[in-house]
């Protein structure tokens, strides 16, 4: 076993993140009067994607999934469905902002 490093301590507190915030927002579908659930479980599926794009889904697996692709399917134009692709555009951009390699100015 080896000391984590800063990118392996900052990935598993992405990954607590996006659990919490599925865990929290369970319910969403079933509140469509609760626009902030849908962003908030859109932020974590966005973190969920890019984690897995960047090449982390080994330690996606087992842990934590991204929802569906279909989930979405005929709320896409209603208020609480572009709340989630809001969430889900963030969420996906800050994980990648957090994790991308620092340059030296």
């Amino acid at each position: 076993m080896h000391d984590p490093t800063a990118a392996d301590i900052l990935l598993e507190r992405l990954l607590q993140l996006a659990e919490r915030l599925q865990t929290e927002n369970a319910a969403f579908i079933d509140r469509p009067d609760q626009e902030q659930l849908w962003y908030n479980r859109g932020y974590a599926n966005g973190m969920l994607i890019a984690l897995q794009e960047l090449g982390y889904g080994g330690q996606l697996a087992g842990r934590v999934q991204a929802d569906r692709a279909d989930l979405l399917e005929g709320y896409e134009a209603l208020a609480w469905g572009r709340a989630y692709r809001h969430g889900e555009e963030m969420g996906s951009r800050e994980a990648r902002e957090v994790l991308a390699p620092r340059r030296a100015d």
